[in-house]
């Protein structure tokens, strides 16, 4: 049971990171060739309907790098997705995972340059928002919350001054 919910988990996050839903303001819907380019290689955070959370990557091969935080309970989890999993099928992206009796497509719909909503195919209640991240800027980690999803950018860190000649 675990495994299909894990599956069911990966399948939203992948579909955060392929689609959105509706009700985006100025949002333009894109297709898989477009989707593709604008999400491969840029790290994202995203946040679904339901409370999960997490960070990730989605690679050229079609791989999926990241953490996830079910329902926003818990721990925050590494999590991925072997190469081949994200592919581009007729006029959607869709996902293969094993253990799944069907494969999910998404639609994707870019709010500006940094983000995008995704949904599943049909069912745009279950959405994801993304927002793209500078992965140089989760270099410095506030050390609060070990759990915490997201680390302390660096840009709200208190700079640290060199002492003055005077000192």
């Amino acid at each position: 049971m675990s495994v299909r919910r894990s599956l069911v988990c990966l399948s939203v996050l992948t579909a955060g990171f392929l689609g959105l839903g509706q009700g985006v303001a100025a949002a333009e819907e894109l297709g898989p060739e477009q989707a593709r380019a604008f999400v491969v290689g840029k790290l994202f955070a995203y946040t679904c309907f339901e409370g999960t959370s997490g960070m990730g990557r989605i690679y050229s091969d079609g791989s999926v790098v990241g953490t996830i935080r079910i329902r926003g309970q818990g721990q925050t989890r590494f999590a991925a997705l072997p190469a081949g999993t994200i592919r581009i099928e007729s006029q959607s992206m869709c996902a293969h995972l094993a253990g799944l009796p069907f494969t999910p497509c998404f639609r994707v719909e870019k709010i500006d340059y940094r983000s995008f909503r995704g949904s599943l195919s049909g069912l745009s209640f279950a959405y994801c928002d993304f927002y793209q991240r500078n992965p140089r800027s989760h270099l410095v980690s506030n050390g609060a919350e070990p759990d915490s999803a997201t680390p302390t950018p660096t840009a709200y860190a208190r700079p640290s001054l060199r002492p003055s000649l005077s000192q």
